[in-house]
């Protein structure tokens, strides 16, 4: 298995809509990260759907190391 690109060792704070299904870029090469701009396609990563449970801000990882996909971990403060 390969391994993602790390976007950022940062993550990225997004405010989130309860309800809404967002799309995080797994593979690393999305030019709008953290979310799927399919630059995945042909490789073995796919975006993995996050639905908001409320209304609010939301830390996706940015790193694409997080144990707690596709939220933030602070997996990004080892690498």
């Amino acid at each position: 298995m390969s391994e993602p690109v790390i976007a950022a060792k940062s993550p990225f704070p997004v405010e989130v809509e309860a309800g809404k299904t967002y799309w995080w870029c797994a593979c690393g090469r999305s030019k709008t990260q953290p979310f799927c701009d399919g630059s995945h396609k042909g490789s073995e990563f796919s975006p993995i759907a996050y639905t908001a449970e409320s209304d609010g801000k939301v830390f996706f990882c940015g790193c694409k190391h997080s144990r707690n996909k596709p939220l933030c971990d602070g997996t990004h403060k080892t690498l």
